[in-house]
């Protein structure tokens, strides 16, 4: 299978001439100036909603039958740029978005989707076929992920479970592009995306992504805060992307190291910042509170959010789960698949002023540079009315959010496992060729393989200069501590043994002293809004992140109902291909920064 090319004379002419990642050669290669394109000139769209439940008799909710399809179709990102083709999902191709359709659910209440793949013969973005990646005869492989969804791994999105149009071609673990949802678990924030093996980052890239919701109405609406959707509780994507001058996405068609990998590149960063599929784009508010729940659903890039005028977040949730209480800061934190659930309260605005400004300030890639100062760029602005405050019913609690769920208890662990991250360079170069997790290719033998109904401590070690955006499927986990490796590139060394420029190697952190190169570390505090619990985290370079992974459903702790059931999730774990863990950089994610993860009883 050769590698795909750029559909289009133009765009092959522009695909020949794009070698180099910086901004020079780029503009020379026929891309867009994003300093052209007028900032805050589209209003934020709403994207379209799907309920992920029916209505019965008496009114009682019953389980929802869905049918999303993956479309070959076009997307306008700004007033002033041509209308853009994109892989995107919707009911139909006609009313397919970018982002696709927020998918409301109800906790308790099953939701069936179909998917369905109506994609093109070829991808319309460069494919590397020298990954391990999927290989189809014809068609653009894809498998969708609940991405904090708690599910069977025949529902999970297995990156081996791709298909194609028509099923012409198919993974080895396919089995039905119909997927269950139970949505027994806590209300909170989720996502839906592409996740076939070695292409996510260039589905993504191409539209594949959409918002999820698991709703507790009864007991959401007991806390105050706006809830339910509507003008007031509002979805925030955010993503970076960059364009040629014709209006087509770009991703570079070549490889840092093109005699290894011909186009993959270790970081996409894009010079437009898009929220909710419009290029820096605006809201009316009002003066009172609103909530939104920020995705970064970027491929690699980092947000560090603050508002202009002095407005503060209150956070309320972190990834999938209500926080414990909530917490307020001036700025965040958040990686590349990362959701912040928090409340802004506009009545706080000046007066005077009639705008405030969301921006992020982090280095791509993070952390970047020690020292390094980054620009600030604006991601949204929301137009403040002047007129006077009103009455608002919403609060905030300052008391406890969600009590039902179980604090972290590091007791609870049953084993301890250690997680090594490996960045792999050419000989002779800095210019990395892959990326594993314990030394080890995503296709060799599974090596974890937690039990049903209890919990591990991790200890995660970071030997690489970048940080890294930990996703594991179905558990949910708790950051406990990160902590600064002394003698870090001594300490590398030994762990990657004579492996250095490929797999393999030493990958044993006790004979490498890994308590020794830990004694007198820096201690780095988890911030307040992540001391939850979160199905991501952030990695920090040449640290050990100690998380308490739980395999059991996030509920109250409940007596074994005599049957042996009590800490099992309402499905059989065991079935299917299995579950995986990985970073969520998905340029690294694609090339084998992943490792296969199977639950046992």
């Amino acid at each position: 299978m050769e590698m795909m090319r750029f559909l289009g004379a133009c765009l092959l002419v522009f695909q020949a001439a794009a070698v180099l990642a910086d901004d020079g050669d780029k503009q020379g290669a026929g891309l867009l100036d994003a300093g052209r394109l007028e900032k805050f000139v589209d209003e934020l769209p709403d994207m379209p909603v799907l309920r992920g439940y029916g209505v019965g008799e008496g009114g009682m909710l019953v389980a929802g039958e869905l049918t999303v399809g993956m479309y070959d179709t076009t997307w306008k990102f700004h007033r002033d740029l041509p209308a853009t083709r994109v892989f995107a999902f919707g009911t139909s191709k006609e009313t397919a978005t970018v982002p696709g359709p927020t998918i409301f659910a109800t906790r308790g209440v099953s939701t069936h989707i179909t998917w369905t793949n109506h994609l093109p013969p070829r991808h319309f973005l460069p494919w590397d076929s020298s990954l391990a990646t999927a290989r189809p005869r014809t068609g653009v492989p894809t498998v969708v992920h609940l991405h904090g969804g708690v599910q069977q791994s025949t529902s999970d999105g297995h990156s081996m479970a791709w298909f194609t149009s028509g099923f012409s071609s198919t993974g080895p673990h396919f089995s039905s592009p119909s997927y269950s949802y139970p949505n027994e678990q806590p209300p909170g924030n989720l996502w839906y995306h592409d996740h076939a093996m070695g292409l996510t980052r260039v589905n993504i890239l191409a539209g594949l992504l959409g918002a999820y919701r698991v709703s507790d109405p009864a007991a959401e609406a007991r806390l105050g805060i706006p809830t339910g959707g509507g003008e007031f509780d509002r979805n925030l994507v955010l993503f970076d992307r960059d364009f040629t001058r014709d209006g087509a996405l770009f991703m570079n068609a070549t490889g840092n190291n093109p005699t290894v990998h011909p186009q993959w590149q270790p970081e996409y960063f894009g010079s437009v910042v898009v929220v909710n599929g419009k290029a820096w784009p605006f809201l009316r508010v009002r003066r009172r509170r609103y909530r939104f729940r920020i995705l970064n659903a970027s491929n690699a890039r980092f947000f560090k959010l603050s508002l202009s005028g002095g407005l503060r977040f209150v956070h309320v949730g972190s990834d999938s789960v209500y926080l414990a209480k909530p917490v307020v800061t001036d700025d965040f934190l958040l990686a590349p698949s990362e959701i912040a659930d928090v409340v802004v309260d506009f009545a706080q605005t000046a007066k005077t002023s009639g705008a405030v400004v969301l921006r992020s300030d982090a280095p791509a890639p993070y952390p970047g540079d020690p020292g390094e100062k980054a620009d600030t760029v604006a991601v949204m602005k929301f137009l403040v009315s002047r007129k006077p405050e009103e009455h608002d019913p919403s609060v905030v609690p300052a008391a406890v959010l969600m009590p039902q769920y179980p604090k972290p208890d590091v007791r609870e662990a049953v084993r301890t496992r250690r997680i090594a991250m490996y960045e792999y360079t050419k000989n002779g170069t800095d210019e990395p060729t892959h990326l594993y997790l314990n030394g080890r290719a995503y296709t060799d033998p599974v090596t974890e393989t937690p039990r049903e109904g209890t919990s591990e401590l991790w200890e995660v070690i970071n030997l690489t200069d970048d940080n890294h955006p930990l996703h594991v499927h179905l558990a949910v986990f708790a950051a406990l501590e990160q902590r600064s490796l002394r003698s870090v590139d001594e300490f590398r060394e030994c762990m990657q043994g004579s492996a250095s420029g490929g797999a393999g190697g030493r990958n044993d952190a006790e004979a490498c002293g890994l308590r020794r190169h830990l004694a007198g570390g820096r201690r780095h505090a988890v911030p307040r809004q992540e001391r939850g619990w979160k199905n991501v985290f952030k990695v920090r370079p040449s640290t050990v992140t100690t998380l308490l992974v739980r395999f059991r459903p996030l509920e109250e702790e409940e007596e074994d109902d005599g049957k042996g059931r009590s800490g099992r999730f309402p499905f059989d774990v065991t079935a299917g291909p299995g579950y995986v863990y990985h970073c969520h950089i998905l340029d690294h994610e694609d090339n084998e920064m992943m490792r296969p993860m199977r639950i046992v009883r």
